[in-house]
């Protein structure tokens, strides 16, 4: 069969809504990959893997069948041999999948972190790709607020560590206990049921099965019916105002401002107690970049044990977009050009010993001798080290005032 020559590769790009990466954004994702792993261990939160695929039932039944999510939004297909697997959309579900199948529960309280990618179809947004990256914190078996605490504590010093911490607000609420949450959810019913007929056509979709989730419209013909609906204040339980008590005199211990957003919900039923976002207005209209809550009935939800649990999530492609232009430092800390092919030796030995060291470096071996040292001098470096010979007498100078050019020139002139 005759191949087509002409015919192009397709590029990632040809899909809408991913990316290839290199140079600069490259490395800024790896920085915030970087800063998580070195927060999280601050906070004795255990590395953990999960499945990129899971069957569907993992995620229809975690997200609820009636969410965009799993009715538009999942990449699902049957393998081979019939049965229905997704791309995961998300990490809490397959977390909890872990806990109930490996028997995780002997562990608990157990604090739990990881990052990678996912998968959505969704319209492509500023910092939203299809398959897109986040970094994810549970802790799984503690019904404490004070979990809680500690796990906005965490979010918070990790923006603060990647230099974004101003300019972004943890907005706060509490969606109760189940009493709390049922007394709310039968007054927003009777509520919207009286302003049934004016009602966007999704928000009467949800007023039978997710009536919470109306509050989150974004119709502007629903915004003055979601504005006067009650606020779950007047349905907290005792018990459900102490937690969140706990919980935000937890954040005022630990220095972590926070506003009250009464507003902010999770639809779906397993959903107790903190909910809480990271936002900001530098990513355009959709500006969280931090979000989570209490799911204490999760587990239970998936086939498990009654068991506590709470978390949230981050993408990494927001956070990287979000970071300041100087904080990725991209120049290796010395370039050696070789400027006489018989010091080639010299050279490679003064490149291993670096590196060894500690050093980020590279080497200039190749091509025009004459030129060596201009294609050297603009890689950007801390140091540029030249070996050569010069009137019969080798030679080694480094050019570079920063204190790690002054540390490169220690190591050279010592070997």
């Amino acid at each position: 069969m005759s191949k087509d020559k002409s015919a192009k590769i397709p590029t990632p790009q040809a899909v809408r809504g991913t990316q290839d990466m290199l140079g600069d954004f490259a490395d800024r994702f790896a920085h915030v990959v970087d800063t998580f792993e070195r927060v999280r261990r601050l906070y004795g939160y255990k590395r953990i893997e999960v499945p990129v695929i899971e069957p569907t039932a993992v995620f229809a039944r975690s997200l609820g069948e009636t969410t965009d999510v799993v009715s538009k939004e999942m990449y699902s297909f049957d393998d081979r041999g019939g049965e229905s697997i997704t791309l995961r959309p998300e990490f809490t579900a397959g977390i909890a999948r872990a806990y109930i199948t490996n028997g995780w529960q002997q562990f608990a309280p157990l604090k739990v972190a990881t990052h990678g990618p996912l998968f959505r179809y969704e319209r492509p947004q500023k910092g939203r790709y299809r398959q897109f990256h986040q970094l994810d914190a549970e802790v799984l078996g503690s019904d404490s607020p004070l979990a809680d605490a500690e796990l906005l504590v965490f979010a918070d010093q990790l923006l603060k560590e990647l230099g974004i911490g101003e300019g972004v607000t943890l907005t706060l609420n509490t969606l109760g206990d189940a009493a709390s949450r049922d007394a709310w959810r039968a007054a927003l019913v009777e509520h919207f049921e009286a302003h049934r007929s004016d009602l966007s056509e999704d928000s009467l979709a949800r007023l039978d099965k997710n009536p919470l989730r109306i509050l989150d419209s974004k119709d502007p013909k629903d915004r003055p019916i979601a504005d006067s609906a009650p606020d779950i204040d007047a349905f907290l339980t005792a018990e459900a105002q102490d937690f969140f008590g706990a919980v935000t005199s937890g954040l005022d211990a630990a220095g972590v401002e926070w506003e009250r957003n009464a507003r902010l919900v999770r639809g779906l039923d397993y959903y107790r107690h903190t909910a809480f976002e990271f936002v900001t207005d530098r990513l355009g209209a959709q500006g969280t970049v931090l979000g989570g809550g209490r799911y204490d009935g999760l587990i239970e939800a998936l086939g498990g044990p009654p068991t506590a649990a709470v978390g949230w999530a981050a993408g990494i492609e927001r956070l990287a977009m979000l970071l300041d232009d100087d904080i990725i430092d991209n120049r290796l800390d010395v370039v050696i050009a070789v400027e006489d092919d018989g010091q080639f030796t010299q050279a490679m030995k003064a490149l291993t010993t670096l590196r060894s060291g500690g050093f980020s470096a590279d080497i200039v071996a190749t091509g025009s001798v004459r030129k060596r040292f201009d294609k050297a001098a603009k890689i950007p470096a801390h140091a540029l080290v030249s070996v050569g010979t010069h009137d019969g007498a080798a030679y080694i100078n480094v050019r570079g005032d920063s204190d790690r050019a002054k540390e490169v020139e220690a190591v050279v002139r010592a070997l």
